[in-house]
């Protein structure tokens, strides 16, 4: 049922302005995301009489817990599951509902409305969830609501970590999901969220987004982000990522986040589908759950011949050697999984003074409160510096900004710390530029049949 309502609204969706990634997720991004919340639970939920519960605030037509509870299902047909969800279009909601009673489940666990302005679970915690909120949807119809939780409960509520700006409500279903975690001592949660790249790193050291990725790294939360390939959806065809979150990491993990680049592992549809060109078949799951349950830095081997066509590929562990290209061919690596400490995303914005100085040129001195004495700051000459937290501040001020301006200092009092997390940044290959002799033929050659043609013309 769910499958046949989203081909009719995906073609309906043609033929208007609908939201991106507002209605349904593929088919094939659901189950790598279920593997990967499940893949390090294997053991444990292949034990008999084990019972979990799954949610889903988004849950459309209920694709993402019907996927779930099918794997858990297939794993140990034992296994008790119970599935909870909220949407807000009626049309997915009455789908996902009927789905459920075909089920088995209880149908009182799937509530219609606004999960940001009216939760209809509170209080309640989960062993597993899945999401995918809406794409840039700005949240102005429930920004009193929201305000005046995050004002009055802070933390107590759901969303006392910080406010993203209006435009974009993504990260306030991240914060919602956190706050439907089962605590630790319970078991612990792991859930996975599909997010566009802005919730990455927008915004700057103190705004909400920032203050929202301050707070899910410090608690160390975050376990993996996952680049999906592009034209995955129905309806856009930006860059996604996967953010799987768990307050039970395993302790290798703890303290760290791997990033995996998915974003090459996908194969060309035979025919588009409103947006969505490409899919990620059974191959490519496996190879992207495997780099997530081994917890292992990798790169990925692309093998070129002479003529320089691509004639294969191979993930390359470390201690692994990487093919043999064939005669006259190479082979080039890219970064496919990174580990990386969560501080490594972490920085201070520090402010850089300069003095005032009068017409004379001499520095001009304040004459009260704590600048008394002091030279005065030269707003016109302010400036930032984003230092990384892995480095001191000191030693940053000495090596970049004093040889400069020996005459600069810091206003401590000014000093954000800032957390973001540049995906690309960390997978970026420099590629060095052509020899210039090879430049230089390419341009006589051109120049030569460019000059054959002028000459042909004029005869």
């Amino acid at each position: 049922m769910g499958l046949v309502f989203e081909e009719l609204i995906r073609r309906f969706a043609e033929f208007s302005n609908e939201t991106a990634g507002e209605h349904f997720t593929p088919r094939e991004v659901i189950r790598l995301m279920v593997n990967l919340i499940f893949v390090e639970d294997d053991a444990a939920l292949s034990k008999p009489g084990v019972v979990r519960t799954i949610y889903d605030p988004t849950a459309g037509t209920g694709g993402m817990l019907s996927v779930a509870e099918e794997y858990l299902t297939d794993m140990n047909p034992a296994a008790s599951v119970a599935l909870s969800g909220q949407e807000l279009n009626p049309e997915s909601y009455a789908i996902c509902k009927a789905d459920m009673l075909i089920k088995g489940q209880d149908v009182g666990n799937i509530a219609f409305g606004n999960t940001l302005s009216d939760d209809f679970h509170p209080g309640e915690t989960f062993d597993y969830m899945l999401s995918n909120p809406p794409f840039g949807v700005e949240w102005k119809k429930v920004e009193k609501v929201v305000r005046a939780e995050h004002e009055q409960k802070g933390h107590a509520g759901r969303f006392g970590p910080g406010l993203p700006r209006v435009s974009d409500g993504s990260l306030l279903f991240l914060m919602h999901l956190l706050s439907k975690m089962r605590p630790a001592a319970q078991g612990g949660c792991r859930f996975g969220i599909v997010l566009n790249g802005s919730p990455l790193f927008t915004g700057g050291a103190g705004s909400g987004e920032s203050e929202i990725r301050r707070h899910v790294l410090e608690s160390d939360l975050v376990e993996a982000i996952v680049a999906l390939p592009t034209d995955m959806f129905y309806n856009t065809g930006i860059a996604t990522y996967v953010w799987i979150l768990t307050n039970r990491k395993p302790e290798a993990r703890n303290g760290k986040v791997q990033l995996i680049d998915g974003s090459g592992f996908w194969q060309k549809m035979r025919k588009s589908l409103g947006s969505k060109r490409k899919q990620m078949g059974d191959a490519d799951i496996a190879t992207i759950t495997k780099l997530f349950g081994d917890f292992t830095e990798a790169e990925l081997a692309r093998v070129f011949d002479a003529a320089g066509k691509e004639v294969g590929t191979a993930v390359v562990t470390p201690g692994e050697t990487p093919p043999e290209p064939p005669e006259g061919g190479r082979v080039k690596l890219a970064p496919l999984s990174r580990i990386l400490p969560n501080e490594s995303f972490g920085y201070r914005t520090i402010t850089v003074e300069r003095p005032l100085r009068d017409e004379q040129g001499r520095v001009v001195l304040g004459s009260r409160g704590k600048l008394k004495g002091k030279p005065q700051p030269d707003p016109t000459l302010r400036d930032t510096e984003n230092v990384p937290l892995t480095e001191d501040v000191a030693a940053y001020v000495a090596r970049e900004i004093q040889p400069h301006a020996p005459d600069a200092w810091i206003d401590p009092d000014k000093t954000k710390v800032g957390y973001e997390i540049p995906f690309n940044r960390h997978f970026y290959v420099f590629e060095p530029p052509r020899p210039l002799a090879e430049i230089d033929a390419d341009l006589a050659e051109v120049t030569t049949r460019i000059q054959a043609m002028l000459a042909g013309l004029s005869a």
